[in-house]
């Protein structure tokens, strides 16, 4: 519990000081002729006809959606392989992995063995393991839960209990639950919009989401999973810390952390840019680059005329 008070407090003030100025910075960006970055770049150029959560602006209408051929299962496999390769080598600050992310919003559904293959990818990188490993420090220089005491053992219990959270947690309800109900577990980025839209759609990733029909609806998967991972925790956790009232926390605490993660793997990219332009604009200033204002060519004097 310390660490997501913590991790919340940190994350939202970040976004909410650093979103909205760079969100409004893309004009600026393409005057300077600077590339997105490449997740930028796609949901820009692949728009997406799906229903949007209530009260957020829908994509807009694809043409190439009604004109596309139906793919054979060969090619659809194929190509579900290649966009789930790209996006296991998404991070964000190059260590945070977003394997779960797509800003493709017409990237073709999972099956539900390769919705195993997404989780298991993301829950055997490093990036998991360094974040509980951080968390359950806090939690031991705290004292969060004192039955398992303190010390290498504590310290070895916390950080098991809080892995263990996040391992169920996924497998519930990003694999398991999600192939049952035939939900797609991704973030889908909307990259395009107004602030206030954009954070709107990103906070409404954790409870809304894609369905493998191509249609949208409720997020049974994950908040089912996130409650049912915190049921099994009874199994580990101190006996005070079972009741009905601790588990529902556990349960949509884990929700609302999704909700932060959402919040800046939407707004990623704008921060990339706003760092490029900003390089940009003081290789310019100092004559480097291919935006630098170099003087104008001075003309060479005329010889004088031959005196008779």
């Amino acid at each position: 519990m310390t660490l997501t008070r913590w991790f919340a407090a940190a994350t939202i003030t970040l976004t909410v000081i650093f979103a909205d100025p760079i969100a409004r910075s893309q004009a600026a960006d393409a005057a300077l002729n600077l590339p997105d970055s490449p997740i930028a770049q796609q949901s820009q150029t692949t728009p997406d006809t799906s229903t949007a959560p209530p009260g957020v602006k829908p994509y807009p209408p694809s043409p190439a959606q009604s004109t596309t051929a139906p793919m054979t299962e060969e090619e659809r496999r194929k190509l579900a392989q290649a966009q789930l390769k790209k996006q296991e080598k998404q991070r964000v600050f190059a260590v945070m992995a977003t394997f779960n992310t797509t800003a493709n919003k017409d990237a073709v559904p999972l099956s539900a063995g390769e919705k195993y293959q997404l989780f298991f990818k993301s829950a055997t990188d490093p990036w998991p393991f360094v974040l509980t490993a951080f968390g359950a420090g806090i939690d031991q220089a705290e004292n969060s839960f004192p039955e398992y005491g303190q010390g290498v053992q504590g310290y070895a219990k916390r950080y098991g209990a809080a892995y263990t959270d996040y391992f169920t947690g996924n497998l519930l309800g990003n694999a398991v639950l999600a192939s049952w109900w035939k939900e797609d577990p991704r973030y889908f980025q909307k990259g395009t919009g107004s602030f206030t839209s954009r954070f709107l759609w990103a906070a409404s990733g954790t409870v809304w989401c894609k369905r493998d029909n191509g249609t949208w609806g409720p997020n049974y998967a994950n908040v089912m999973g996130n409650l049912m991972g915190a049921a099994v925790s009874n199994l580990y956790y101190p006996a005070p810390e079972r009741t009905v009232g601790d588990t529902l926390s556990r349960g949509f605490t884990v929700t609302a952390q999704a909700i932060i993660g959402s919040e800046i793997i939407e707004f990623w990219p704008d921060m990339v840019r706003y760092h490029r332009r900003k390089q940009a604009e003081k290789l310019a200033r100092q004559g480097i680059g291919p935006n630098a204002v170099r003087p104008a060519p001075q003309a060479t004097p005329a010889s004088p005329a031959p005196q008779h």
